[in-house]
């Protein structure tokens, strides 16, 4: 869910400016899960420009205060949310952890990195959502670890079906700066893609797991 929509319209803009989100419908990407898909998301390229990664760090600091409060710790999910999942208890001046996907084979074998108490509350920076498996994947580490989460804010999300339901099941809440929607109405209302292509990314929306170009 987004908070606030003039956030929610410039993150989408800056986005598009940084090329952070490409939008090729006439020559689609191919995901790791094999999905053809016009767009893709790397939000690890907004640590590169100082003042857009200040923006997005600030503005999800504020929402995170304005949702949940000031948490005990910042976690963020590696690997895309470290860098901003750092950046966000900086402007908080709050502890940071980070999690892996799975526990380390070597080492210490942590799955999760930092100094985390049991019953502290925590709140999960996310860079990007899909399918919120790999996301709902950390939290469930953490609580595994005697945490307690109190949500998830992400920079963007596609807004799936299958990502509502997962978070809706799982019965976490989860917020976002900006999300496909908004995304592709600010392509749409600045000539960044045309009328046809317009239709090709609504169509991809409707069905990303069968779509083809």
């Amino acid at each position: 869910m987004v908070l606030d929509k003039d956030t929610a319209k410039k993150t989408a803009e800056l986005l598009l400016q940084i090329n952070a989100i490409k939008l090729k419908p006439e020559n689609p990407f191919t995901w790791a899960s094999g999905w053809k898909s016009p767009i893709y998301c790397d939000n690890r390229i907004i640590l590169s420009y100082p003042s857009i990664r200040n923006y997005v760090r600030e503005q999800m600091g504020k929402q995170v205060e304005s949702l949940y409060g000031k948490p005990d710790v910042i976690a963020g999910v590696a690997t895309g949310a470290i860098g901003i999942g750092m950046l966000v208890a900086e402007y908080l001046g709050l502890p940071f952890i980070y999690v892996r996907p799975e526990a380390k084979s070597h080492g210490r074998q942590n799955q999760i990195e930092g100094n985390l108490q049991a019953n502290q509350s925590v709140v999960v920076i996310e860079d990007l959502i899909s399918t919120g498996k790999s996301s709902l994947n950390a939290v469930e580490a953490l609580k595994n670890n005697g945490a307690h989460v109190k949500g998830m804010l992400a920079i963007f999300t596609y807004g799936f079906d299958v990502a509502n339901e997962n978070f809706k099941k799982y019965g976490l809440d989860l917020h976002t700066l900006s999300d496909y929607d908004y995304l592709i109405q600010q392509a749409s209302d600045t000539n960044y893609i045309k009328e046809n292509q317009l239709k090709t990314l609504l169509e991809w929306k409707s069905s990303p797991s069968t779509w083809q170009s």
